[in-house]
């Protein structure tokens, strides 16, 4: 391969690694609010071809905190104790989660968003108290359950979480409301309201042309809601005049 045709594929990758959307997800494990965007609006539009263009981070810690005595840290989550632990396994899970050779339709991003769906999908009602670590790993082709569970029992878990915590606290706008999303690490709030209802629409701003045919459907398909808006209410006049004279 020539010197020219090695910068341009260098350049191709640079390109194609620059236009994915970097978006960060801090969230709590138990919030109602933080599992409602992912399992009804974050989840369904990585199922699409938008997964391709999107590098998500999760960041679970939300309102707690922590207080660090000799070697220990000391947590207290917003949802409670039960919250602490579900935060340590997903932070585990983010870590720990890998893909394998033999099942290559699966990534380590697809395999860690499924999990944590799933885990989310369950909220807080937890069948006769058991937490739903095992359940959703063997649903969802993750193989090191073992390992994660370990490592939520284990100073481990202490650490990541601790660690979640800290680039919690390094935000530049603090936390007040979770889950919060910041596009390209920038914390909007009109942007964070909008992503909650509408992840998919927001998303379609930030991806660089040519833009995924979900997009451009969804886009259609808005205009169509307006322009239908638009005349229902032009004829709504009409009448209103008619009935007038």
């Amino acid at each position: 391969m020539s010197h020219k045709l090695v910068l341009l594929a260098c350049l191709a990758v640079t390109v194609c690694s620059a236009a994915k959307v970097p978006i960060a997800i801090y969230y709590e494990s138990l919030c109602p609010d933080s599992a409602k965007f992912i399992t009804e609006q974050l989840y369904p539009a990585m199922q699409t071809e938008l997964r391709e263009s999107v590098e998500l981070t999760f960041v679970p810690f939300g309102k707690s905190q922590f207080v660090t005595q000799g070697a220990e840290t000391m947590f207290t989550c917003h949802h409670g104790p039960n919250e602490c632990y579900g935060n340590r396994v997903h932070n585990c899970a983010i870590e720990h989660i890998q893909a394998n050779s033999y099942q290559i339709e699966y990534t380590r991003e697809s395999l860690t968003l499924n999990f944590i769906n799933c885990l989310m999908k369950a909220g807080k009602n937890f069948p006769d108290n058991v937490y739903p670590g095992q359940r959703c790993a063997t649903e969802n082709h993750i193989n090191n359950w073992e390992n994660i569970k370990m490592c939520a029992n284990s100073t481990d878990g202490s650490n990541l979480l601790k660690k979640a915590g800290e680039t919690t606290q390094r935000l530049k706008e603090p936390l007040t409301s979770v889950p919060t999303i910041l596009f390209n690490e920038q914390f909007d709030k009109d942007v964070n309201q909008r992503v909650q209802v509408n992840f998919l629409g927001t998303l379609c701003k930030y991806v660089s042309a040519p833009q995924p045919r979900i997009c451009s459907e969804h886009n259609g398909a808005s205009g169509l809601v307006g322009a239908g808006s638009a005349l229902l209410g032009s004829l709504l006049g009409l009448w209103f005049l008619r009935y007038l004279y």
